[in-house]
C-alpha cells in the first residue's frame, strides 16, 4: 500500500528525504578529508535530572525530558536557549520527534505523552502498561511510535495518526533503547536483560532477528543512510556495531565505564556516546568505529540527541541541571 504524505508536509518530507540522499555519500568523503572538530559551544540550564532528549531538525528545536521534575524543557536550536516549559506532571523518560508531524512523543512510567511541536500543548495521553517505558522512537514515514515497556518484556506499538495502542510485541528481558530505521521501516531494541537486540518488522510486527551484543545493552542508534546499528552496552563500557544488512555484529569498540545514551549524525557518520564515568562525549568514526575524539560535557552525561541539518549534538547532563550543545 502506498505511503500518502498530506500537503502540508510534502516540504518536510522533500527535506527528510535530501538529508537521506545526502548522507549515503558523505561519510566516505568525510572519512577521506577528517571530520570537523567537535567543541562545545554552550551550556544550557534545563528543568532537574535531565535524562532524554530529541531533536527536531526541521523546525531546529530540542526537547529535553527532565525526570527531577516532570516537565519537558523546549530549547531552540538557533539561541541555545530554553523558549519554553511544558509540565508533564508525572515522572518521564524518553523522548521522540515525529518531523513530519511536527509532534513530539515522551514516555514516563505506564503512559506516553502526545506534544504538539507547535503549540507545545500537549495533545493526548497514551496509557501504555503500567512500568518504565524508558525507550520510545517514532517512525516519520509510518507514523508510527514504538515504546520500549521493559516489565512487560515488550514493544508497544502506538498509530501517531489517532494515538491509539495498535499492538504489543514480545522482545527480549528489560527492553531499554528503541531506534527505528524509515528506510528500512525495521526496529531495533536494546534488551538490557537477554544481552542483545531484537530485530522488528516494522510492516508485520514481528521479530525476525535476535542479535547478540555486550553487557546490558540500553542505547541504541541506526544510520538510515548505511544502516548501521549503534549499540551502547553500558555493562561493558562498549559500543556494538551491527550491519543492518546482515544482522550481524561487525565490531566491538571500547569506549569508556557507564556508557548511556548513543547517537548517529546521518550527514557526517560521526557517532556520540555519552560517557558517564569520564564525563565525556566520545565521537566515533561511523565507518570504521574508531574513537576519534573524547569531548568533555557536564557532571553525568546520559542522553544523546543530533540536528543533523545543523550539525548540532545536544547532550543532558543529569547531575547538573543542563545540556551540552556540540559542534562538529
Amino acid at each position: 500500500m502506498p505511503i500518502t504524505i498530506k500537503r502540508q508536509s510534502l516540504a518536510a518530507g522533500a527535506a527528510v528525504i535530501a538529508g537521506i540522499a545526502l548522507a549515503a555519500v558523505f561519510p566516505a568523503w568525510a572519512s577521506a578529508a577528517g571530520l570537523p572538530a567537535v567543541k562545545v559551544v554552550a551550556t544550557t540550564p534545563v528543568g532537574s535530572f535531565p535524562i532524554g532528549a530529541a531533536a527536531d531538525p526541521l523546525t531546529n528545536t530540542v526537547y529535553i525530558a527532565d525526570a527531577g521534575d516532570g516537565t519537558v524543557s523546549v530549547v531552540s536550536g538557533q539561541t541555545g536557549k530554553v523558549t519554553a516549559i511544558i509540565t508533564i506532571g508525572g515522572l518521564v523518560l524518553a523522548a521522540a520527534v515525529n518531523p513530519l508531524t511536527d509532534t513530539i512523543y515522551v514516555s514516563g512510567i505506564g503512559q506516553v505523552y502526545v506534544i504538539n511541536g507547535r503549540t507545545n500543548a500537549i495533545t493526548a495521553t497514551i496509557a501504555v502498561g503500567s512500568g518504565l517505558l524508558p525507550g520510545i522512537d517514532v517512525d516519520p514515514l509510518t507514523n508510527t511510535v514504538y515504546v520500549a515497556t521493559g516489565a512487560s518484556n515488550s514493544v508497544a506499538v502506538i498509530n501517531g495518526k489517532n494515538n491509539s495502542l495498535q499492538s504489543s510485541i514480545a522482545v527480549g528481558a528489560l527492553p531499554f533503547g528503541v531506534a527505528v530505521n524509515p528506510v528500512t521501516d525495521t526496529v531495533y531494541v536494546a534488551d538490557q536483560g537477554g544481552q542483545a537486540v531484537s530485530v522488528i518488522n516494522g510492516r508485520t510486527n514481528t521479530v525476525t532477528a535476535t542479535i547478540a551484543a555486550g553487557s546490558a545493552p540500553a542505547g541504541i542508534a541506526v544510520n538510515p543512510a548505511t544502516g548501521a546499528v549503534y549499540v551502547s552496552n553500558i555493562g561493558d563500557g562498549t559500543v556494538s556495531v551491527i550491519s543492518g544488512r546482515t544482522n550481524a555484529v561487525t565490531a566491538t569498540v571500547a569506549v569508556g565505564v557507564s556508557i548511556a545514551g548513543v547517537a548517529v549524525n546521518t550527514v557526517t557518520g560521526a557517532v556520540y556516546v555519552a560517557n558517564q564515568g569520564a564525563n565525556t562525549v566520545a565521537v566515533l568514526n561511523g565507518r570504521t568505529g574508531a574513537v576519534t575524539v573524547a569531548v568533555a560535557v557536564g557532571n553525568a552525561p546520559a542522553a544523546v540527541a543530533v540536528n543533523a541539518l545543523a550539525n548540532c549534538v545536544y547532550v543532558t547532563n543529569e547531575q547538573d541541571n543542563t545540556v551540552s550543545i556540540l559542534k562538529g
